[in-house]
């Protein structure tokens, strides 16, 4: 088990103030740092999430930030995988530390997705994260992939335009008490409605933001960590597995299988099943996908009753996007990852921000990110700290 020793989330929006990726990369560090009770000579490893060099106009990050953060002389690497690039990179911090190379290890994701280039030069960029032979070059973007893929959803599930509505207005309504989002906005289906039709049937209100910031953890081993963190949070199972990049390739294209397979190996890494889970962190990048990853996942048997039921919601019995997720808290890629280990990571310790923090935190929680239509996938599970 990998303590989660300090955990760090800047505010995601669209930065306007003349600041750079490499503030936001300090600021989540030394929040995250001191919340650990370590010094930077303390930490062996640095990982760093970035999708794109597009973005930070930085062909290496890692060295960069490590120079930027005074943690010369620890091993860096960069981790990308699309939209999973920062929950890859806990990942590989998790593996540094199993195997014995590091006993501290920090992840940094970041991305200015919204500041550095306009938004058509996103949207033609993110159509190359696909195959830009087949995708990104004949014009497709991830809007009309996605769409495709929730429309076998929804004829198969029987699901339909005021369920894609709850998820939006829920997770937009749980990001109006998290100070740090991006849209904090109580939209309604009226508003949802009346948005443009971006590809059927998903309109512009279905859709997570462009966004900056950065997200920090430091993970420890149980055996290294201050005792002042010793009930810490922490990571027990992770997951990853992919999938076939074209969706008519798959065999089932409305259904997320490539998570379904990164869940059973992070369970099977925990010893628990996915019933266990207390509360999650979803990627929603749109609003159907949310619910394909519900599905996929196995936190639920019928994804739509239970959506109708209110079983996600903050009183429910599974809360999810407590943050808001990416279509509320925002979606700076890099940091997306990392910034929902660290919201679960303080959700169990009772850190979080108020309003939005359980009484009772459950016992597991997860984060769980893709890249791609859930082509590259990566899931952790985190447990509430004990006193050794």
């Amino acid at each position: 088990m990998i303590l989660v020793a300090g955990a760090a989330l800047t505010h995601f929006n669209r930065r306007k103030d003349g600041s750079s990726f490499r503030d936001w990369v300090a600021t989540a560090f030394e929040d995250a740092i001191a919340m650990a009770c370590l010094e930077r000579r303390d930490i062996d490893t640095l990982i760093v999430a970035s999708e794109s060099d597009f973005f930070t106009l930085q062909l290496n990050p890692a060295s960069i930030i490590a120079d930027d953060l005074g943690l010369v002389g620890a091993a860096t690497m960069r981790v990308e995988g699309g939209g999973a690039s920062g929950q890859l990179a806990v990942h590989a911090a998790v593996q540094a530390i199993l195997t014995g190379t590091s006993r501290h290890a920090v992840v940094i994701g970041v991305d200015p997705s919204a500041s550095q280039l306009p938004g058509q030069t996103v949207k033609t960029l993110y159509g190359f994260s696909f195959d830009a032979w087949t995708d990104g070059m004949t014009g497709a973007t991830s809007t009309t992939l996605y769409a495709l893929s929730v429309q076998g959803f929804m004829a198969r599930t029987r699901a339909n335009d005021l369920d894609l509505a709850e998820v939006t207005i829920q997770n937009r309504l749980n990001a109006c008490d998290n100070p740090g989002a991006h849209l904090r906005l109580r939209n309604t289906v009226d508003d949802i409605e009346a948005s443009p039709l971006i590809s059927s049937p998903y309109r512009r209100l279905h859709c997570s933001p462009l966004s900056d910031g950065a997200a920090a953890l430091v993970l420890s081993h149980p055996d290294a960590v201050p005792a002042a963190r010793s009930k810490a949070s922490r990571i027990t199972g992770i997951g990853a597995a992919s999938d076939r990049v074209h969706l008519g390739a798959r065999a089932a294209p409305d259904r997320f299988e490539g998570k379904t397979l990164a869940m059973s190996r992070a369970c099977a890494m925990a010893s628990i099943s996915p019933t266990d889970i207390g509360l999650a962190e979803l990627y929603d990048a749109y609003a159907g996908a949310q619910l394909q990853g519900l599905e996929a996942l196995g936190l639920c048997r019928n994804v739509i009753a239970e959506l109708r039921d209110g079983r996600f919601r903050p009183d429910g019995s599974l809360p999810v996007n407590l943050s808001g997720g990416l279509m509320g808290q925002g979606a700076p890629v890099g940091a997306t990852g990392v910034g929902q280990t660290a919201t679960c990571a303080l959700l169990l310790e009772g850190r979080y921000h108020p309003a939005l923090q359980p009484a009772n935190p459950p016992k597991y929680a997860l984060a769980d990110s893709h890249g791609g239509i859930a082509t590259t996938n990566a899931v952790t599970i985190l447990t509430a700290g004990v006193v050794r």
